[in-house]
């Protein structure tokens, strides 16, 4: 607010002194122009008839001579007033609507409605920098779980899209550089309702401005940035960003799990897909011989993961010389025939459609299709407009960078023992991945199961930290019955417990919680709601661990004991 009255008194300043100067020039003129009395009699005005005549002179209103008609002199200044003030009102009120429509005046403005929103907020909240595929995927996430967040983006016509777009909740959105500081400040980074900061501007270099400014002003705060190159992710990482995010190497990593073991893929892409997504089908690709079209950065990291399957691939690429290509590589975009037989299509198990450019993809897919209809097919979307187009190409997988990023950041935030879980599922067979798969399979219906995380604390889980204080044993089963029924199990399944010495992988029903244990699980929506009110309430725990349901209220209590001695009698 202080911003807005500064900016409207400098940029008001001359019109303002005009004006004065007009009324003041006019009020003095008035007091030294000698006038007549009804008596024949000299007199001169005094500043305070001066002051009120030219005041509602000056305003058009023109109430008559005031206190004796005037003389011919006195008439004549009179006229000046009156076209000088009606100049000066002029003047004034075009400066103002000129300062209306001047937009750094209208971005402090903003500014200050921003601020007085985030302000408002009660929620703790993310700042979202940059608003691309990525970041409207993720606002919609966090905003279907009733999370909040601000926006901050230096393209006013992306913000001006978070009024249009079907949320459930308002999202501010601020018209701003978010690599300045004051960006980041009016967005809320000081507020103690912030939770962390999200850099994904499409710039490695803006991100990394953020990521430093983020934890120059508030290290406290969980900064995520994404990063397309090694040393950009290396320097975010060297002074504490707590997650840098490489869609490429993901990717890479994911798309060799497919080779490596189907069923765990498969479950990946269920625990991390979109909220109330389908559930995907299951996918093998053969292994053998692929070619790899675009050596870039997202090539580099797929063709590093697939060589560490046992996978070979044959690059085409349209500039050896610039993206360092291995020997043997073929220079071409992929998008010819001739290209795609030298390199040999028609005896390849597989073809990968990795440049930056979404129409090249398209056509290098068709192309291939075209030569070999057995291929499978994958493909990178650089863009999330192209949806429909990509749609009917009918790939076997599709790659969007901005989908991928969101994803993993979600997970982040929602499920911080994912990226654990993973880790250790990698080592795993494939018999141990068919279980799980069974197990997931079993508890969820046609959409993909919620994931989340639950840690016992006596703020979080207060009723079962109690009872584990007190000596009590619970098990895992005591808090995934039902509230409702305890011998009916609700749909959900444990997927890792992380203790301070240990990690268990799958646990069983019957394995004992302690009192800092941070548990992972996977279900239906409605199973973590009845999971929460059985970590919170101590009726329901009481009643999940021995069957018996005593009545909690004191009304009830009453009612119960007074039932039971009348038996008794």
């Amino acid at each position: 607010m202080q911003k807005v009255i500064y900016l409207l008194l400098r940029r008001m300043r001359l019109p303002l002194i005009v004006l004065i100067s007009t009324y003041a020039i006019s009020i003095i003129g008035m007091t030294l122009i000698p006038g007549m009395d009804d008596q024949g009699n000299p007199w001169r005005m005094d500043f305070f008839h001066a002051i009120y005549f030219v005041s509602f002179l000056g305003s058009t209103i023109g109430f008559g001579e005031i206190p004796y008609p005037f003389t011919d002199a006195q008439r004549l200044w009179t006229t000046v007033i009156i076209y000088a003030a009606v100049v000066s009102w002029l003047y004034a009120i075009g400066s103002i609507l000129t300062l209306i429509q001047d937009q750094s005046f209208r971005r402090v403005l903003a500014q200050s409605a921003l601020a007085r929103k985030v302000r408002r907020l009660q929620e703790p909240f993310h700042i979202i920098c940059g608003y691309g595929d990525a970041s409207s995927w993720l606002v919609r996430e966090l905003n279907d779980r009733g999370m909040q967040c601000v926006v901050i983006d230096s393209n006013q016509n992306k913000v001006l899209d978070l009024d249009v777009e079907d949320l459930a909740y308002s999202v501010p959105g601020l018209h701003a550089d978010a690599t300045e500081a004051d960006a980041l400040i009016t967005a809320g980074l000081k507020l103690s309702n912030c939770i962390g900061v999200i850099a994904l501007t499409g710039s490695d270099t803006c991100n990394l401005t953020i990521a430093i400014t983020s934890k120059l002003l508030a290290p406290e705060l969980t900064v995520i940035c994404q990063s397309d190159a090694a040393d950009t992710a290396a320097n975010m990482a060297s002074f504490g960003t707590d997650h840098v995010v490489d869609p490429f190497e993901i990717f890479g990593m994911r798309f060799a799990m497919m080779f490596h073991s189907p069923s765990m893929y498969l479950v990946y892409e269920w625990i991390t897909g979109v909220h109330n997504a389908p559930l995907s089908d299951f996918r093998n690709p053969p292994h053998g011989n692929w070619i790899m079209c675009g050596y870039g950065r997202f090539g580099k990291a797929v063709r590093k993961h697939l060589a560490v399957e046992g996978v070979d691939t044959r690059i085409i690429e349209a500039d050896l010389g610039l993206t360092d290509a291995p020997e043997g590589a073929i220079e071409g975009r992929g998008t010819e025939a001739g290209t795609l037989l030298l390199a040999g299509i028609k005896g390849v198990n597989g073809v990968i459609a990795g440049t930056d450019n979404d129409t090249n993809n398209l056509s290098i897919l068709i192309t291939a299709k075209t030569l070999n209809p057995e291929l499978f097919t994958v493909i990178r979307q650089n863009h999330r407009s192209n949806d429909a187009i990509f749609q009917a190409a009918r790939p076997d997988l599709v790659m969007q960078p901005g989908t991928i990023t969101a994803q993993y950041i979600i997970n982040l935030i929602l499920a911080p023992l994912l990226e654990d879980f993973l880790k250790l599922a990698h080592d795993q067979d494939e018999t141990w991945a068919n279980v799980l798969v069974s197990r997931v399979a079993g508890v969820v219906e046609d959409i993909a199961p919620e994931t989340w995380a639950a840690e016992i604390s006596p703020l979080n889980t207060p009723a079962v930290f109690d009872c584990l204080i007190r000596g009590e044993e619970v098990r895992l089963s005591h808090i995934c019955s039902d509230p409702r029924d305890r011998d009916v199990t609700l749909p959900c399944v444990p997927l890792l417990i992380k203790r301070e010495d240990q990690s268990v992988l799958l646990p069983e029903m019957n394995e004992p919680l302690g009192p800092s244990d941070q548990i992972l699980f996977c279900g239906r929506e409605e199973a973590r709601y009845h999971l929460e009110h059985n970590m919170h309430d101590h009726q329901a725990l009481y009643y999940s661990r021995t069957g018996d349901d005593r009545p909690s209220g004191a009304l009830w209590r009453f009612l119960t004991s007074h039932v039971e001695q009348k038996a008794s009698q």
